[in-house]
């Protein structure tokens, strides 16, 4: 929106070029994503506050999770509005990345509207159905994995890169790619929905994890860095660079409001969405094996539920005290701030390792 008001500004004086740079795009978008979540969420509290909408507690939780009953929720239409609006100011309109990362907020954040509207509804912390959701998850994930392949080869590759590796690729194919991009997209949805149980605890590791996809996007869409550092060239990625940077700001404002103990919850329409969002921006930069790594919190907590469904089906015993594994560690007696860090904490540690890969191949 603003390039074009750019691009004539700098046809009376070339120093307004400036604003274009991607570096200086990011940065606004970084700023305007974060004063708009800091500047409304108040607001947006006392309003959901005013018309009761409020978490409900599974009855099967931990107690202590009962005090968190009535706290306002659905706080990710927040985020989402604040990045899409920031996005649509300092993107790229003509970037089909834009778009694609759009949708999938649109279509994913749909999606967890609906489950926490019945949730509501009906009072109770039954929302959508597993086989209801996966189903409405599995459209989008094929809309816009199908989206993704039809854009022109030089765009995107269906090669998987593997880290540490010097030229390190496998060729997947059209079906190959189709199928590795659902896993990616439903599976990382989940994941961030199935982490979200905890002040603070999903949005933080979306927030580090956004940074290092940044770089990613960044290093893969400049020919220069990219030959450097012996990674592929993917002509227009670097606009993912403004968009995971409007995700950055809008996360840290919310994490504002929803640090322990939570002013309010991002609800399934914000963890359904940004798990969403992460996904297709790690299968745009084609690292899917990163992703998997840097968001290492989010694969703990979904293979610990299907361990103990698995596990319970088997024996009729538990493995863990209480899935997702946060839960477990609650009912150890760990206090829930010292969780929450310790996961920051482990998610910034896989990050490091993950930037590493940039120069050990």
């Amino acid at each position: 929106m603003f390039l074009e008001l750019i691009s004539f500004l700098s046809s009376l004086d070339t120093g307004f070029n400036v604003l274009s740079y991607l570096t200086v795009r990011a940065v606004f978008s970084m700023m305007t994503a974060l004063l708009i979540t800091l500047f409304l969420g108040k607001w947006i509290i006392s309003k959901l506050q005013h018309y009761q909408i409020g978490q409900v507690i599974r009855g099967d939780g931990p107690e202590s999770h009962q005090e968190k009953a009535g706290t306002p929720t659905m706080g990710g239409l927040l985020i989402l509005f604040a990045f899409t609006t920031s996005m649509i100011i300092w993107g790229d309109w003509s970037n089909p990345y834009l778009w694609i990362v759009l949708t999938t907020a649109f279509i994913f954040s749909a999606i967890g509207f609906f489950d926490d509207y019945l949730k509501l509804k009906r009072n109770s912390s039954n929302g959508l159905s597993g086989r209801q959701k996966l189903v409405a998850q599995s459209i989008g994930a094929i809309i816009i994995g199908s989206w993704l392949i039809s854009l022109d080869s030089s765009s995107i590759t269906t090669e998987l890169l593997i880290p540490f590796f010097k030229d390190g690729a496998v060729e997947l194919g059209v079906v190959g790619f189709l199928i590795l991009s659902y896993f990616v997209i439903v599976g990382s949805s989940n994941a961030v929905n199935l982490t979200d149980g905890l002040d603070g605890l999903a949005i933080m590791p979306v927030i580090l994890i956004s940074g290092g996809l940044a770089i990613f996007a960044y290093i893969g869409g400049n020919y220069n860095f990219s030959e450097y550092l012996n990674m592929p060239f993917m002509p227009g990625t670097g606009e993912l660079f403004v968009i995971c940077a409007a995700l950055i700001g809008s996360g840290l404002a919310f994490l504002w409001f929803n640090s322990y103990p939570a002013e309010i919850f991002m609800g399934d329409v914000g963890s359904l969405s940004l798990g969403a969002i992460l996904a297709v921006i790690a299968i745009i930069v084609r690292q899917e094996i990163l992703f998997f790594l840097m968001g290492g919190v989010f694969v703990a907590e979904t293979f610990s539920v299907i361990l103990q469904v698995g596990y319970y089906r088997r024996t009729k015993k538990r493995l863990f005290r209480m899935a997702p594994i946060h839960h477990h560690f609650e009912e150890k007696g760990l206090h829930e701030s010292k969780i929450i860090v310790r996961a920051w904490i482990i998610t910034l540690i896989l990050i490091l390792i993950s930037l590493a890969s940039i120069k050990i191949r």
